[in-house]
């Protein structure tokens, strides 16, 4: 059984206290947050914002919020020993800059796609000219099934509006600068 991270009963110090080589007592602010089995997670708090500075923000904190200030706080000491110069804020630049590069990818991807799909409709497969034959037809307007299709199928079929295309113009790359 446990209470405040240590063992009932056990005078087995917290791992701050263990670090710093002090009597842990039954009052440390340190032992719900830093079991002794987690040693290494009072070390990096330790390195980074010193244990006197640690007590002092726990203290001020109510007890509700602790838990949460001591995982911020933990976070922040493995980024700063990773990166001592930015610490997690290098992290979040460094994932944001991830997310801009995949996004600006997708973008490129779906205007492929769209590209692809407006090239199938401009190449004629039979000589009748029907729609149903594989021909377009020789202006897609917003009431064409067709279009209707396309648009569903790359859009997800919900409230993109319609667009007339001209045949000739069905060529081209839509999205070339």
């Amino acid at each position: 059984m446990k209470e405040n991270g240590r063992k009932l009963g056990s005078a087995s110090p917290c791992a701050a206290c263990k670090l710093l080589r002090r009597r842990c007592s039954q009052e440390c602010v340190f032992a719900p947050y830093f079991p002794a089995d987690e040693p290494q997670k009072f070390a990096s708090v330790h390195k980074v914002f010193g244990a006197s500075n640690v007590n002092k923000m726990l203290q001020e904190l109510p007890a509700h919020q602790r838990g949460d200030a001591v995982s911020s706080m933990v976070y922040e000491a493995n980024a700063r020993v990773r990166d001592p110069v930015y610490g997690c804020v290098g992290a979040i630049s460094s994932l944001q800059h991830q997310i801009d590069a995949l996004q600006t990818q997708l973008a490129l991807a779906q205007a492929e796609v769209v590209h692809m799909r407006m090239r199938q409709f401009s190449m004629p497969a039979t000589s009748s000219g029907s729609p149903e034959n594989g021909s377009p037809p020789s202006r897609l307007t917003p009431m064409s099934s067709q279009q209707g299709a396309v648009s569903r199928s790359l859009f997800g079929g919900g409230g993109v509006d319609h667009m007339a295309v001209d045949q000739a113009s069905m060529g081209e790359s839509l999205w070339s600068c």
